[in-house]
């Protein structure tokens, strides 16, 4: 019996309509940018599963990292004790992160981190005496399933049936260059909503479709709300660590966020962690002789020695020469990939930043619609596992990749172009 077979008894899948959906792919072995199925054939990852393996599948400096690491301390509960590993990605974090950022919140995932950041800056400002409840977030963003990440997220796709159980939320658009729009919508809402905190995705919305937004335009939305004391939380989750050419989408902004999640390739595809930054004036608000004015939130495995050890080789990577001189080929190889299908008939949109490569098609088809899961057979069939949003066709691949298999993959998203 395959492995899709024995999956099929007791195992329910994610994102997944069982009725409709094919049999998922049993992958067995992983390596740089490449994945094996059960029969042996090879797929290129042109999403880095996710956007967590940046550096490549199991590598050899991450997997030393944490093999030595859970020989002297496998898990600790972090509430009244503390480890090495944990200070020192604390600090080596704090070194990267935009220059505000002071103290580092442990948790499990991007979701999570979500839900730390909301519920910091509703207890932030209870903590001040100060009724405020209603978040500012951007249409079609997403922050995550569970319920406070859900509530500000934009996509019903994923939220319809909890919608009646959501914190207060005020939707704008996203900043566009030329357009004061989404600045005047911030606006009013801050004039007429008792508002907490703004939550966003900076420069890119991922699953929007990787669409992008305006840097100075979301400052400028940044700048009114600090003025307002509403607190500013940037969700890195998919763009942090080097994807869109810097550090953190945020160090395009000349304003920079109160609270930042992480998670993904914080510790570069190897075991879960998610992390909530703040400021020390956020952080300051929590103190007070009364008990229940600290920030009671917790996880079983949060600062996992293993999860920290692989994110501290991670930033050793992401700061060496060899990966930086890699994204910045990637990053030219799919401006010139762009360049060459722009004009054509079949697209009606290309855009590129750092690592990550999205094309918009004119194509008829829902997110999970059968156009667009052709698509997806039509790449995987070819060995190239891209993981189309709809008529979004994106590529996110790992630093590691090689010019042979972008230019495979630029070939077979040629190929489909011509198809579909």
């Amino acid at each position: 019996m395959t492995l899709s077979e024995r999956d099929s008894k007791h195992i329910w899948h994610p994102l997944t309509q069982h009725q409709l959906a094919d049999a998922p792919l049993a992958i067995v072995k992983a390596q740089g940018a490449l994945l094996w199925d059960e029969y042996g054939k090879e797929y290129i990852d042109g999403i880095s599963s996710w956007y967590t393996a940046m550096y490549g599948h199991c590598n050899e400096a991450i997997v030393q990292a944490v093999h030595r690491q859970m020989q002297q301390l496998d898990q600790v509960v972090f509430t009244g004790f503390t480890h090495e590993p944990a200070v020192r990605l604390s600090e080596r974090l704090i070194g990267i992160l935009p220059d505000n950022q002071q103290k580092i919140f442990f948790n499990d995932n991007g979701s999570t981190a979500v839900e730390v950041a909301l519920k910091m800056a509703l207890q932030y400002h209870a903590n001040r005496e100060e009724k405020r409840a209603v978040i500012l977030a951007f249409e079609e963003g997403f922050h995550g399933d569970t319920f406070g990440a859900m509530s500000v997220s934009g996509l019903s796709v994923y939220n319809g049936p909890f919608e009646d159980h959501f914190l207060e939320v005020v939707r704008i658009p996203v900043p566009q260059k030329g357009s004061d729009q989404a600045l005047q919508r911030v606006k009013q809402a801050i004039e007429t909503f008792p508002c907490a905190a703004f939550v966003y995705e900076p420069l890119v919305q991922g699953a929007a479709g990787m669409k992008f937004h305006d840097a100075a335009g979301l400052s400028a939305i940044l700048e009114v709300c600090k003025a307002h004391g509403v607190l500013c939380i940037a969700d890195e989750v998919m763009t942090g660590f080097g994807k869109t050419g810097s550090y953190f989408a945020s160090d395009y902004l000349t304003t920079k966020p109160d609270m930042v999640c992480l998670s993904k390739a914080l510790t570069a595809g190897m075991v879960p962690m998610g992390i909530t930054s703040c400021t020390q004036a956020v952080f300051d608000a929590f103190l007070d002789s009364e008990v229940e004015k600290g920030f009671f939130h917790a996880h079983t495995y949060s600062a996992n020695p293993l999860g920290c050890a692989a994110a501290l080789a991670g930033i050793d990577l992401l700061l060496s020469g060899t990966m930086q001189a890699n994204i910045r080929r990637i990053s030219e190889s799919h401006v010139n990939f762009s360049e060459t299908i722009k004009g054509h008939s079949k697209v009606t949109s290309v855009r590129c930043l750092g690592v990550i490569l999205a094309i918009d098609l004119a194509l008829e088809t829902d997110r999970y619609g059968e156009v667009r899961n052709r698509l997806f057979r039509f790449f995987m069939e070819r060995g190239i596992f891209l993981r189309p949003l709809g008529n979004t066709v994106y590529v996110l691949p790992p630093f590691v990749i090689t010019n042979a298999q972008l230019q495979r993959i630029y070939g077979t998203i040629k190929e489909a172009i011509e198809k579909f």
